[in-house]
């Protein structure tokens, strides 16, 4: 629901924290059995060159769906950098292999139905994790679902061989799981708390690309180390353990 008061300074707003670390105990398993050896397997066994086109393929699939969001949010001007990134790199940049657009100076740009909610002044609602996704809250995970499922580059269920932005998304997390492995290991498996540790470091990160450091639910991590005890400040506040 729209957004009618903000919070600061307070614990994050957790309702659902048992369910969550239940999902959180099975995003781990599946990552220490799976994801991880696949990660760090693959980024070792492909070289850099190839592994950066394979990103770069993939973050030229989500374009599209930016400079949607980005008009939703009456960002005319991010739409248009969008848009054009999205056509040089899949001409002449070989269907987005390869990279010129940032080559010729034109700024990456990033954004998801999530945060075109909040633009629309949808507050964040609870934390909570997904299965496979990982740390969320619930305007979040709402981006999540139709951000994945109005793609017909990533949705195709009657051509499930289509479905090429699901697998370029895959290979992308795949990749960063395993370039920042020795960052995501401290994360998940070598603290106190995994499950606050990661909550905290997502919330922040969140909030910062959203609102910058002006913005009301915005808490500096190093201002009050009192908000979450398990989080170790060693750690950037700003890093998506999820992401690159």
């Amino acid at each position: 629901m729209p957004e009618t008061a903000t919070r600061s300074n307070e614990t994050p707003f957790d309702p659902y924290e048992a369910n969550n670390r239940g999902v959180h105990k099975f995003n781990l398993a599946v990552d220490r059995a799976f994801f991880r050896p696949a990660a760090i397997g693959y980024t070792k066994l492909i070289p850099d060159p190839i592994e950066d086109s394979f990103n770069n393929f993939a973050e030229n699939l989500s374009e599209p769906g930016d400079a949607a969001n980005f008009l939703l949010q009456g960002d005319f001007r991010q739409s248009g950098i969008s848009l054009g990134r999205f056509l040089m790199n899949s001409t002449i940049g070989f269907f987005g292999l390869a990279n010129p657009a940032s080559d010729f100076g034109i700024p990456e740009t990033d954004t998801d139905f999530g945060a075109t909610l909040a633009k629309w002044g949808f507050s964040e609602g609870a934390y909570i994790e997904l299965p496979f996704f990982g740390p969320s809250t619930q305007r979040d995970a709402v981006g999540v679902f139709v951000d994945f499922f109005t793609n017909p580059l990533t949705f195709a269920p009657q051509r499930p061989l289509e479905n090429v932005g699901f697998y370029a998304e895959f290979v992308e997390r795949l990749s960063d799981r395993g370039r920042f492995s020795d960052t995501v290991d401290a994360i998940l498996y070598e603290s106190a708390d995994s499950y606050a540790v990661a909550r905290i470091l997502y919330l922040q990160n969140r909030r910062f690309e959203l609102e910058g450091n002006s913005g009301d639910s915005y808490v500096d991590p190093y201002g009050d180390v009192a908000l979450d005890p398990y989080a170790d400040v060693s750690l950037d506040p700003y890093e998506d353990p999820y992401a690159e």
